[in-house]
């Protein structure tokens, strides 16, 4: 039996979508070729900090009670650092997720009348609520005393480099950039876009802690936000940096002094990285590492096919298709919430688990409005798995997130396409 008999006939995918697919997969080889050496170098750097950090079967031991001598840790943590170019990192099992790793950072640095400035506008929703301008959810930080203000992108896109200044920065002392999309409709920013704001800041308050959401981001670019001049960096696990096999985690990479606080935070001051359990996570945190420079690239991959898809039929697409990227995230308008349910079928119907399931609009914590989301991945909430997701409203934007093998993508693919063709949304 051909591929395509496959689709046609177990999957009921109509021949035209099935060869448009084929023919636009073929049509990107040139964007795919260049996205090879990117994934060699962060491969290659990753291997290197395996082999100059003695990494070895003893890493995968672990001990219990306050895990003193978990010698699995302290390596991974030495392996992120150089792997980040980072002075120290914290890497650990129970950081929950990435808005986790973020709060802590957060948390730790910032006291009493401190002040926080977003660069890069609102951070996204859930970050929205620990810093306490979205919802009333009890200790988010302007609660505790800490002021936040923000300098808005330009057409909710575009970082606005000269309105960086003495006036916006003078007591900020932290300066916060988010480098992936969020729920926006804009593009991530590349390291070049954020060096360039980075260099800004630094001009106008060479004081403040330059801090870099780097969830999305990771193994996207050869350059990492530390190498372009940020103090501190955080991100999941269970994102691009897991690629499919860390089983839950995050980890805060950056300055030496700034790293004590956040483990200081995590666990208690005079304790700080000494003491926490792996849980035997060492393998799979490592594992999942060494395969991050390859899943990562599959996911630019299938982003890649949907936005030439999408465009193709008319809908406005977030990178474009021939945008520089620095995350894996794909934006598509679709503009209305039928289509965002029949996206989210069409891609649960292609997960690894659950792909019977059907997914709906529902309340979910740390949003405003009813998100729809389609996930099945072997990791419960890994996003770097094959998902879609986003806030039921306009202009009802579907995001599509990562993806750890092409040839899935191209099946999530046909399915949304015949859906949207049964209903009539595409022709």
């Amino acid at each position: 039996m051909e591929i395509r008999d496959l689709y046609n006939i177990d999957y009921k995918i109509d021949t035209d979508i099935i060869e448009r697919v084929e023919n636009n997969s073929k049509s990107l080889k040139d964007k795919f070729d260049l996205l090879t050496p990117i994934e060699e170098y962060n491969q290659i750097k990753v291997l290197k900090a395996f082999r100059d950090n003695e990494l070895s079967n003893t890493a995968f031991n672990w001990s219990t009670g306050y895990g003193y001598g978990d010698t699995g840790r302290e390596v991974t943590e030495k392996i992120f650092s150089q792997v980040f170019k980072a002075e120290d990192s914290l890497v650990r099992s129970n950081i929950v997720s990435g808005t986790h790793a973020i709060s802590i950072v957060l948390f730790s640095l910032l006291n009493y009348n401190d002040k926080i400035v977003s660069v890069t506008d609102d951070p996204y929703d859930t970050l929205q609520e620990v810093i306490g301008i979205k919802g009333d959810q009890k200790g988010n930080l302007l609660s505790k005393g800490i002021k936040y203000d923000k300098l808005d992108l330009l057409d909710g896109k575009k970082i606005q480099y000269d309105k960086i200044d003495y006036d916006l920065l003078k007591d900020a002392k932290l300066i916060m950039l988010q480098r992936s999309t969020g729920y926006t409709n804009r593009k991530a920013f590349t390291i070049d876009e954020l060096k360039k704001a980075i260099d800004k800041c630094r001009q106008y308050n060479s004081r403040a802690i330059i801090f870099v959401d780097n969830c999305y981001g990771e193994f996207t670019e050869t350059r990492e936000p530390i190498e372009i001049g940020a103090d501190i960096i955080a991100g999941s696990l269970i994102k691009n940096l897991g690629g499919g096999i860390a089983l839950t985690g995050g980890y805060i990479a950056g300055r030496k002094d700034l790293i004590e606080y956040c483990a200081n935070y995590l666990t208690a001051p005079g304790i700080g990285k000494e003491e926490g359990l792996s849980f035997g996570s060492t393998r799979n945190i490592l594992q999942g590492l060494y395969f991050a420079s390859h899943t990562s690239m599959e996911s630019v991959k299938i982003a890649l096919l949907f936005a030439k898809t999408f465009s193709d039929y008319g809908f406005d697409v977030t990178p474009k298709l021939d945008d520089k990227r620095s995350d894996i995230v794909q934006s598509i308008i679709l503009g209305s919430r039928e289509k965002m349910i029949d996206f989210c079928k069409g891609i649960q119907e292609a997960c690894s688990l659950d792909a019977s399931i059907t997914p709906i609009p529902y309340p979910m914590p740390g949003y405003q409005d009813d998100v729809i989301m389609s996930a099945g991945g072997f990791i419960d909430g890994a996003t770097s798995e094959l998902s879609a997701d986003g806030p039921i409203r306009e202009p009802f934007t579907i995001y599509l997130q990562g993806g750890l093998n092409y040839f899935q993508g191209k099946l999530a693919l046909m399915n949304v396409l015949q859906k949207f063709k049964n209903k009539n949304y595409i022709d």
